[in-house]
């Protein structure tokens, strides 16, 4: 029996209309699905821009105030895809009306933000998927399935890359993004959030880290009016640039496995260069989001000399089958927002945590503090301890 389910979308940027455009995809994709998901109400504080959003796609209600969805009795669940600031205060909310939670990462701006939406949730008895999107590319279940089978044996290193010019421009607005107050870290909460949910995914907990940081453009001028994404502004009054472009990381799991994670927002010539290096006693395993569908293996008896051979992913590995009919199709950014929603909805109907949940943010918010404190004091952090008290 096929249930509806009213949901809402609160933040009408780009991520927001993804959610969107996730919400309408999930039921042709994934037509065993128990719910359906009606769309209730959406919210922005920008003039006239959630009006828009409802009469693209079809919310029956519009808002400036994201109150107003939480007070809506018609909405069950909410995409949250507001600014990091306003994470907290608004998950906090949604979960204390009842309501389920999607959210984007990073939740909030520190491990104590992330943990106040887990206790929210905890107490209201929600259920909560967060936006940790790559880990739902179908070569990431491949390499997560080689890595367990041990056909690469004991992992021994790994690096994690997440290059990108988004913000390499010298033009670049001066946004929520790069404030400490409202955006909290820089590329910490923004890429390498996503690298640290895919060592953990990957590899298991990490133990301990080193990091290094870096502001490359250090002023950018203020905007004249209401932004979307990475606008740029030119002649406007400048500011200081208050978080950090760059940052590097030495890891050491708990299994004894070390890593490099690396990230950086103003790095010319890249475009969303994402992906991994894993290297055990056997054999390795490569992955860059570019080449999405494709995963590089190499494993057998020779060590010396192995060759490297590539894996075009296929309707066996992960949620591969709910888009393509064969292997080498290729699939792209949405898809992956469209398994997202997917284990959101999933997670709804059986009351049982499907996909990154509330616990995953907030061992990734305790990793991007560690590094942090890293970075600041020059030492090695552990980020267990805030991690524990989820």
């Amino acid at each position: 029996m096929v249930s509806t389910l009213g949901v809402a979308v609160v933040g009408f940027g780009w991520m927001g209309r993804v959610h969107t455009q996730a919400y309408a995809r999930v039921p042709h994709h994934f037509p065993q699905l128990s719910l359906r998901p009606e769309l209730i109400a959406v919210a922005d504080e920008v003039p006239g821009r959630a009006e828009e959003a409802a009469g693209r796609y079809g919310f029956a209600t519009a808002a400036r105030d994201w109150r107003e969805v939480a007070a809506d009795p018609r909405v069950e669940a909410v995409s949250i895809a507001a600014p990091n600031f306003l994470h907290r205060e608004i998950g906090v909310a949604m979960a204390e009306a009842g309501k389920h939670i999607w959210i984007e990462k990073p939740v909030g701006l520190t491990t104590e933000d992330a943990r106040a939406v887990a206790d929210a949730m905890a107490k209201t008895g929600v259920q909560g998927t967060v936006g940790f999107n790559y880990r739902n590319a179908p070569a990431v279940a491949a390499a997560r399935e080689l890595i367990a089978s041990g056909e690469i044996g004991d992992v021994t290193h790994v690096r994690i890359r997440l290059f990108s010019d988004y913000a390499a421009h010298p033009e670049g607005a001066l946004t929520w993004r790069y404030e400490r107050e409202r955006g909290g870290s820089g590329v910490l909460g923004d890429l390498a959030s996503h690298g640290v949910d895919l060592a953990r995914h990957l590899l298991g907990e990490i133990a301990s880290l080193a990091a290094d940081t870096a502001v490359f453009v250090p002023e950018r001028a203020r905007p004249t009016g209401a932004t979307a994404g990475h606008t740029r502004s030119a002649g406007g009054a400048l500011g200081p640039v208050e978080n950090e472009d760059y940052v590097s990381c030495l890891l050491r799991f708990a299994s004894g496995a070390r890593g490099v994670l690396e990230a950086c927002r103003v790095s010319v010539g890249e475009q969303n260069n994402y992906g991994f290096e894993i290297h055990g006693t056997k054999g390795a395993v490569f992955w860059d989001f570019r080449r999405m569908g494709e995963l590089g293996v190499s494993r057998g008896t020779s060590y010396q000399d192995q060759p490297v051979s590539t894996l075009y992913v296929g309707p066996g590995h992960g949620e591969f089958g709910a888009f393509q009919p064969g292997s080498a199709n290729a699939m792209g950014y949405d898809d992956l927002k469209v398994i997202e929603a997917h284990h959101f909805l999933r997670s709804v109907a059986e009351g049982t945590a499907y996909g990154a949940t509330l616990d995953d943010a907030v061992h990734s918010a305790a990793a991007l503090d560690a590094m942090a404190r890293s970075a600041e004091n020059g030492t090695w952090v552990s980020p267990g301890r805030a991690a524990r008290d989820v």
